[in-house]
């Protein structure tokens, strides 16, 4: 070898232990490893003198060792010229790291090949970035699918409990009565799926104001510790001078409860607990939270955890570890949909025999802001005015149209029907003039928001009520005057304050 061939070797050699990031190193054609660079002892744990002489197997996992997938990589790299392949690879110390893998052949002047060289970077953090991309592109695409399955029940459940409501009114006979009042149950239990569902795509009606977690987790004890039993404990770990958080406290105590259920099932043997919160300006890894002031809230058990495929479905709709009738799948979805519809971020954490904790990071809430409790009123009906009320009602599912109007004829109610935004115009335009308009808001061709612009153009000071199952108003009309929304699926009552509060200080013909 003469003076310039010596130089570039020490060229090259000096390129490649300068390069730390990347393993490179090279085998004999058995697959043995003769060579082993500072990137190698970085990535793999291993120095020079504990792998030279060992099989690049030992880099494998007990799998891929069982599949052969390390002869068959130097086989395709002879064969084919380059193995590349991305995969789980081992440290030293038995850690997993998400790998992109190169193996080249080397070949002497002869074409007989000498031995292989490879390449090898971890490629977990890439990884681990696309998959959050396509979990919240998953989650994303769920959540619409069950955003229009909700509206389909509620207006589904609108016909059953509507009829069952007027039924139950006109039955004598007791043991109808009790029938009916059965059925009711049910349907109500499906209402409540639906709101779970609702939750879960973002779109429940929330009353988001300061919540002090401190209090809310203590008047919370009692009901914890009566419904998760005896034989667990638990434990509580608040951080002094707790701030407020930006929340729904109802729906904020039924995703709490939600968890400790979770953690109680988790614990058939009886354990322990763990409620701990403090404040935090960091965020998780991998969060999509912007930056910001928080409160973690988290609920730590000591139960069996979960594996990687269980975590990665945990807040799923309808994904379910405890069996045929023993959960719906919704909870975890729902305290999901909370968290990200209040501006924060459930985050799981979990392994095999280690437990689980589950953590709500929740804004702070404006010092501005007032706390406020909306006070406690009886859901009993009353008439919505002196006289009867013309009502035109606006609805393209014709079992909900029906279902409103005998509703609204059992309290004495007028009614003039349309099934859609159309007909409801040209219904206005002709005919007796209606005191009060309720129209669905998901309708083709004209929505309920665009029909509720269009009567307000043209007649300012007929009251609109805007009969939706998801929470937000549609944009330009939670400003038109004189427009009362009611939730999805409504009841009579429910529906005579809405007419009450649509008439109140309005014109009605």
């Amino acid at each position: 070898m003469n003076d310039s061939e010596i130089r570039n070797e020490q060229r090259y050699r000096l390129l490649i232990e300068a390069i730390t990031d990347y393993a490179i190193y090279m085998l004999d054609p058995g697959g043995f490893v003769t060579s082993w660079n500072p990137g190698a002892e970085r990535l793999k744990g291993y120095k020079e003198e504990e792998i030279v002489g060992r099989h690049f197997s030992t880099f494998y996992t007990d799998e891929d060792r069982e599949s052969g997938l390390p002869a068959l990589a130097l086989r395709l790299a002879q064969e084919e010229g380059r193995f590349e392949r991305e995969g789980w690879r081992l440290r030293k110390d038995g850690s997993r790291f998400w790998a992109n893998v190169i193996i080249d052949p080397i070949r002497d002047s002869q074409g007989e090949l000498i031995g292989f060289a490879k390449i090898t970077r971890d490629i977990s953090e890439k990884r681990a970035a696309q998959e959050a991309i396509f979990q919240a592109q998953k989650m994303e695409a769920v959540g619409q699918l069950t955003g229009g399955l909700a509206h389909d029940f509620n207006n589904l459940l609108m016909a059953i409990l509507g009829s069952l409501e007027i039924a139950r009114k006109r039955a004598v006979r007791q043991d109808v009565i009790d029938l009916i009042d059965n059925a009711i149950q049910g349907a109500q239990r499906g209402a409540t799926l639906t709101q779970r569902l609702l939750a879960f795509s973002r779109r429940q009606e929330l009353q988001l104001a300061p919540v002090d977690v401190g209090d809310l987790v203590g008047g919370m004890t009692e009901l914890m510790r009566r419904t998760i039993g005896p034989e667990i404990v638990i434990t509580s770990k608040f951080a002094p001078d707790l701030p407020k958080v930006r929340s729904d406290s109802n729906q904020f105590e039924s995703a709490l409860l939600n968890l400790v259920v979770n953690a109680r099932d988790a614990m058939p043997g009886g354990g322990e607990i763990t409620i701990a919160a403090e404040r935090r300006s960091d965020r998780p890894s991998r969060s999509t939270l912007p930056p910001g002031n928080y409160v973690c809230l988290s609920v730590r058990d000591q139960g069996e955890g979960m594996d990687d495929e269980t975590l990665a479905n945990a807040t799923t709709p309808f994904y379910t570890t405890k069996g045929v009738g023993k959960g719906t799948g919704l909870g975890l979805p729902m305290v999901h949909g909370l968290m990200a519809q209040s501006g924060g971020e459930l985050i799981l954490k979990s392994e095999v025999g280690q437990g689980t904790t589950a953590e709500l990071w929740l804004p702070v809430a404006d010092s501005t802001e007032v706390e406020t409790k909306a006070p406690a009123t009886p859901d009993v009906p009353f008439e919505p005015a002196p006289k009867a009320l013309t009502v035109l009602v606006v609805d393209d599912d014709a079992l909900v149209l029906m279902n409103t109007v005998l509703l609204l004829e059992d309290l004495g109610m007028d009614t003039i029907q349309a099934s859609s935004g159309k007909e409801a115009l040209a219904a206005l335009q002709t005919g007796v003039p209606p005191d009060v308009v309720i129209t669905d808001h998901a309708m083709p061709n004209m929505t309920g928001a665009r029909l509720c612009q269009e009567i307000h153009a043209r007649y300012p000071t007929l009251p609109i009520i805007l009969a939706t199952g998801y929470a937000e108003l549609p944009d330009g009309v939670g400003d038109l005057a004189g427009v009362v929304r009611l939730s999805k699926p409504f009841s009579q009552a429910q529906l005579s304050k809405a007419l009450a509060e649509a008439c109140q200080g309005r014109r009605c013909f």
